[in-house]
């Protein structure tokens, strides 16, 4: 049997710890329909609620192909805590009245991912 040199065990490794430790971080799924995109990016952009300095690790903008002004927004964070966290932080910005102008009838939830698997 041919075993792998020890660099490529350190890429193994680092590649299932990765894999383990972002099985389970929580994502705050918001989605929402906006009367214009563009508008909605630009205040998106501004960044109201300091995503990164509220435990944001990554997020993913997504559009639908059906109506372009219907927009789903993942946020990924290390804890649950800072998902909750940001989540009362966008319920304030939604009742704010800027926040009206740019969106429209916001749905959130918190997940966890089961499963992430690249092919």
């Amino acid at each position: 049997m041919d075993y792998p040199d020890c660099n490529q065990c350190e890429v193994i490794a680092l590649i299932i710890s990765r894999h383990t430790k972002e099985a389970n971080l929580p994502i705050l799924r918001i989605e929402h329909a906006v009367p214009d995109f563009n508008g909605w990016k630009r205040a998106f952009d501004s960044d109201p609620v300091d995503r990164k300095g509220s435990g944001v690790r990554r997020y993913q903008v997504s559009r639908s192909v059906d109506d372009p002004n219907y927009v789903m927004i993942d946020l990924e964070f290390d804890n649950l805590e800072d998902a909750e966290g940001l989540l009362t932080k966008m319920r304030r910005v939604w009742g704010s009245g800027e926040g009206q102008k740019v969106m429209r009838n916001p749905q959130s939830r918190i997940v966890d991912t089961v499963e992430s698997i690249e092919l």
